[in-house]
């Protein structure tokens, strides 16, 4: 809000490599703060800040609210919290001059804190049915790379509300200021709403103007405390305000309680902090859902004392909520119970490049003690996403090679040589027999895979699934051009793809492909709309166990997969029998 002058920052997150994560919400309030200013009161800001490698770098920070010792901030931190992982946070206090500036000098820090974040508890998925835990499990294997799931809470999160003393260097206690952190943890299902809210007829408490009025939400908890929900912004000398709409979670706004009750507090803004209070009124979700049948919902805004010492006393004015949209947010979770099914394709590169499969040095080899590359990788991806189809069947292509009967050139048969049905129950017989049965394409060179891709995506668009694409390869991308240009149309299907480079050869292209280093576009500049492309060389993974191999390239998957489903505003229960999807 405007009162509060809105404090910038560096966005940066809690990012890593891709795993599996959950988000939590941070509010940060401070009591008794140092004053540090001669003729106002101190102008606080708090910097949240993140441990990385040993340094401190800054994370986010609140907006400054004027003249206040105990202030309540209404920004609130949303962070991504890891499961395997200890993350140190620190809190640091400060007054603020000037145009949001963060002096250097010692009068202006007032206080700072850091947070162990590792105290780990256990948790299960115990409300999960039972007969889910089989198909679930794997899953989180190759993401977590054993087989029993540990959440690791931060010792925020598993407090709900830290309190703790603000310090000065070198230990000392900043008086008896105090921080208080509250946190949330978001889950997938919560969803969030937008609020748009306005008023009329306030009361005016200017002399010489109007009151500028602002608007406060609070949840009411279960042990009647209040907890700050939002803070709009401040409407300059207007007494019929009309407030920017907001977004907030719905477990911030009642947690996920539709009758519990909300405070809301509307004051005329002071510059020195002290507001004049107008009126309040008391809410609910399910009264603000009333908006839903085209009426708008109102409230009146009542003054407790006026109304006690007043005889004809109604109201000192009215708050109207004039607008509310509902949007669910749903988990990979939610998606898999609600009935999606996965379909997993491998196509495998038999180009003259690997080898003659009778040669030992062969990528095809077919060793009767140790499987080769192909095998291992595939093996180690399709155990995982074998759970989630429920005919536990696989689409098997091949590309690159000389097929019978007349052994012409193909870049898209099918394994097991039925064009009518590509599937097969199990890869590892049908992988074992083709290389006796193909010979292997000579030209490398042609290894086009932005054609196979294109062939895939009209097979993807016939079925009703969503769908995970291994290309296994030991060559490069020739057509590198062609190939964004088929990834990015391929970003708008319910497909994912794992591209796997078997051998020694140069990946660097296909590394292009990974939008880890930057949204990939077409040749003509349009962006993927989800970033679908996860490439992985397994030659850094050797030695390392099938699940090692499994968490790196499925991790990304459940992101993608949800982020496909809300692009189409495709709900769960939409795979349920009897739903449309």
């Amino acid at each position: 809000m405007n009162d509060v002058q809105e404090a910038t920052s560096p966005a940066t997150s809690l990012s890593g490599p891709a795993t599996c994560v959950s988000k939590v919400e941070l509010r940060v309030s401070c009591k008794a703060l140092l004053d540090r200013d001669t003729l106002n009161k101190s102008d606080p800001c708090v910097i949240i800040m993140v441990q990385t490698n040993g340094q401190w770098t800054e994370l986010d920070r609140t907006e400054v609210i004027k003249s206040n010792l105990h202030p309540v901030f209404a920004k609130v931190f949303t962070l991504d919290y890891y499961f395997e992982e200890v993350q140190k946070l620190r809190f640091e206090v400060y007054d603020i001059h000037g145009t949001h500036s963060i002096g250097t000098r010692d009068d202006d820090f007032l206080g700072g804190v850091e947070c162990t974040l590792g105290q780990v508890r256990r948790s299960a998925f115990s409300k999960i049915h039972q007969s889910w835990i089989k198909v679930l499990l794997p899953w989180f294997c190759a993401l977590k790379g054993q087989r029993c799931v540990y959440l690791a809470f931060l010792q925020i999160v598993a407090q709900k509300k830290m309190v703790k003393p603000l310090l000065l260097k070198y230990g000392k206690y900043a008086g008896k200021s105090t921080i208080t952190v509250h946190a949330e943890e978001i889950s997938g299902n919560n969803g969030y709403v937008e609020l748009s809210f306005c008023a009329k007829k306030l009361d005016d408490k200017d002399l010489f103007s109007k009151s500028d009025p602002f608007l406060e939400i609070y949840r009411i908890n279960d042990d009647e405390t209040e907890q700050l929900v939002h803070r709009t912004e401040v409407i300059k000398n207007n007494l019929n305000p009309v407030w920017e709409p907001f977004k907030v979670s719905l477990i911030s706004l009642c947690s996920c309680d539709e009758e519990r009750k909300l405070k809301c507090l509307v004051w005329d803004y002071d510059s020195r902090g002290k507001h004049d209070f107008i009126g309040e009124f008391y809410a609910t979700f399910r009264e603000m859902q009333k908006i839903s049948s085209g009426n708008k919902v109102t409230w009146d805004c009542v003054n407790p004392k006026y109304k006690q010492k007043k005889r004809n006393y109604k109201n000192s004015g009215v708050v109207i909520l004039s607008d509310l949209k509902l949007h669910r947010v749903y988990s990979f979770l939610d998606y898999i119970m609600g009935g999606c099914q996965i379909h997993f394709t491998v196509a495998i590169d038999f180009t003259a490049s690997n080898g003659d499969p009778r040669n030992s040095c062969s990528l095809h080899y077919i060793n009767p003690y140790q499987p080769n590359e192909y095998l291992k990788a595939l093996i180690a991806v399709g155990e995982i996403c074998q759970d989630y189809d429920s005919d536990k069947r696989f689409s098997a292509l091949g590309f690159g090679a000389r097929i019978p009967p007349n052994y012409e050139v193909s870049h898209d048969f099918a394994i097991n040589f039925n064009p009518e049905d590509d599937e097969c129950e199990g890869m590892e017989r049908p992988v074992h027999q083709l290389p006796r049965k193909v010979h292997l394409y000579v030209d490398d060179t042609k290894m086009n895979i932005c054609g196979f891709i294109l062939f895939y995506l009209c097979e993807a668009e016939k079925r009703g699934k969503y769908h995970i694409l291994l290309i296994l390869t030991d060559g490069v991308v020739t057509d590198m051009a062609d190939t964004r240009e088929a990834i990015v149309r391929a970003s708008y299907q319910p497909l994912s793809i794992i591209i796997v480079g078997v051998g020694n050869a140069d990946f660097t292209d296909m590394q292009i492909l990974d939008g880890d280093d930057g949204v990939l576009r077409s040749p003509k500049g349009e962006p993927v709309l989800r970033d679908i492309v996860q490439f992985v060389p397994f030659r850094d993974f050797k030695t390392a166990s099938p699940a090692a191999l499994a968490k790196c390239v499925l991790a990304e998957v459940p992101k993608q997969v949800v982020e496909y489903y809300s692009h189409k505003a495709i709900s769960p229960m939409s795979f349920l029998p009897g739903c449309a999807n």
